[in-house]
């Protein structure tokens, strides 16, 4: 099945919600112009958040339904019953942080935060220290998630933006990709796909073969189905939705049941976690004895922060940290409700994150925060909790990562992964379940705006392009191209079982593992064609 391909420079109309987040409050518009002309840059991020847009008429539930693709009887041509499932299939959530570091939960070594309901989810499951999303960013990390497959094949490889921008925010983003082009910004490229396609098979639609009810609640990101009803997760699998299109730097940021648009613009984020956890509260107690699956993403820790009046002010972690908290609380409702419903020992719960810390939080002693390929962008808590098959008080120090949870839910569900596309990701049900058992993985592959850009393979990490923030390395690979001293000593090889931090590069040390690996990089991106 044919890829999409990265196009550089496309229509500059989508600047990745890394690079934008986060002023929450400016000055008139005359004032914020005049304040772009002599912004540096690199510090362009947040201009969005502070510039008005137009008003846009929510399309109605009725003609979306109507055009609704991709139905249970579809993806069953692809998604056929394959070993014996679990005894029974578990009911399966799946708890997504937003830009949660590796080291902000107590149960990861974190002092400033508490986090007590996730601590003790890993205290009563196991806790993975080397998994990873497979992305540094939102939309291409969720994409993988949700299909177990790199989100390069989707041509979804930087955070998607809203449609129906003003002219002010368009004019931002021109200019944003302009200063990439030219090596003064990290960004230059932006992958061809506006949302999710209908071709793709989401976790929800395969398991609704097996006959699970589906919901999904928070922030979706892989489409703004705003201006674009095809987005909706109704469209992909799930039976209800409840939340916000994407990154709530963006603006408007209205908030969606289904096909509804219940508030044009959440104007008081501080209601957030606990509408999103009351949704999903009555989404368990409404699923009796069926098996369901949850998506419950959350809008938090992402930048701008806001925590409720019960919340505001508590945690030593500041507001990033009592965003935190919250989570915390809401993880908390969520083990509290299938108790009160008898469902918890057949629950798997698994609770990770997008990807590394933005500006605060804490990537756990790891090189690299949010957006960067370094063990800090992607490397991140993995919790899972099932009491009826994985055994209280196990870590496992194995290889994982985010495209792994479908082949893996398929498998508990007693399906097998769709036969006519790759699936990248690995069943790792032997990983949760049995103590001790390796890793199915060989390599995983690390990808920034649609380039690959390193590899893993057991202890070794190769990076045979670096296009970050991170001196002496270069700021964008144009402007690195100016002087010997910003080019950087590509490439990169670490030994990630003695340096962990990624502070010391040994290419020169291995040369044959730098090549072999180097090859490996080549090998798979020949795969992207099929």
């Amino acid at each position: 099945m044919s890829e999409s391909k990265s196009i550089h420079a496309r229509p500059l109309l989508r600047l990745p919600a890394f690079a934008l987040g986060g002023l929450e409050t400016g000055a008139a518009s005359r004032s914020r112009f005049r304040f772009l002309l002599r912004l540096p840059a690199f510090a362009l991020g947040g201009l969005l958040g502070l510039s008005p847009v137009l008003a846009l008429r929510p399309t109605t539930a009725v003609a979306a339904e109507a055009s609704k693709t991709g139905t249970a009887a579809q993806t069953s041509d692809v998604v056929k019953p394959g070993a014996k499932p679990a005894s029974p299939p578990p009911n399966i959530i799946v708890i997504l942080a937003d830009d949660l570091g590796y080291g902000d939960l107590g149960a990861y070594g974190g002092r400033a935060i508490k986090t007590p309901r996730i601590d003790d989810l890993a205290a009563q499951g196991i806790r993975f220290t080397d998994f990873h999303a497979s992305d540094s960013v939102c939309t291409p990390s969720r994409a993988g998630l949700l299909t177990g497959r790199y989100a390069r094949r989707m041509g979804l490889d930087d955070p998607l933006h809203p449609g129906g921008m003003s002219l002010l925010q368009s004019a931002t983003v021109k200019f944003g990709y302009l200063m990439g082009r030219v090596g003064v910004m990290d960004l230059a490229t932006v992958g061809d796909a506006t949302g999710l396609n209908d071709d793709e098979i989401t976790l929800a639609e395969a398991l609704k073969v097996a006959g699970y009810s589906t919901a999904m609640i928070g922030k979706w990101h892989l489409g703004d189905f705003r201006t674009d009803p095809q987005h909706n997760p109704r469209r992909h699998g799930f039976d209800h939705y409840f939340g916000v299109p994407y990154s709530n730097d963006m603006h408007p940021f209205p908030l969606y049941r289904d096909y509804e648009q219940l508030q044009a613009n959440v104007d008081d984020q501080t209601t957030l976690t606990r509408l999103y956890t009351e949704e999903a509260v009555r989404f368990i107690e409404a699923s009796h004895d069926e098996p369901f699956f949850l998506y419950f993403a959350q809008t938090f820790p992402h930048r701008p922060l806001f925590a409720s009046e019960a919340f505001r002010g508590r945690s030593a972690g500041g507001i990033y940290g009592d965003t935190v908290e919250e989570l915390d609380w809401s993880v908390g409702q969520l083990i509290d409700a299938l108790k009160r419903e008898n469902r918890l020992d057949d629950t798997l719960v698994m609770f990770t994150s997008d990807n590394g810390p933005w500006y605060e939080g804490s990537p756990g002693g790891f090189r690299g925060r949010k957006g960067q390929s370094f063990e800090g962008g992607h490397r991140v808590p993995f919790i899972a909790q099932w009491p009826a098959r994985i055994p209280p008080g196990q870590v496992s120090n194995q290889l994982a990562i985010n495209i792994d949870l479908l082949p893996t839910a398929l498998a508990l569900a007693g399906l097998a992964p769709p036969d006519d596309r790759p699936i990248d990701g690995k069943n790792i049900v032997e990983l949760l379940t049995v103590p001790g058992s390796p890793s199915p993985h060989e390599r995983l592959f690390f990808y920034h705006e649609g380039e690959l850009e390193a590899v893993r393979e057991g202890k070794w990490k190769y990076f045979r392009s670096v296009n970050h923030y991170v001196w002496p390395l270069p700021v964008n690979k144009a402007l690195g191209h100016l002087s010997e001293h910003t080019t950087g000593p590509l490439p990169l090889l670490f030994d990630l079982e003695t340096d962990p931090t990624e502070a010391y590069n040994v290419a020169d040390r291995h040369p044959q593992v730098a090549a072999r690996l180097a090859a490996e990089i080549t090998k798979f991106e020949a795969t992207l064609s099929h």
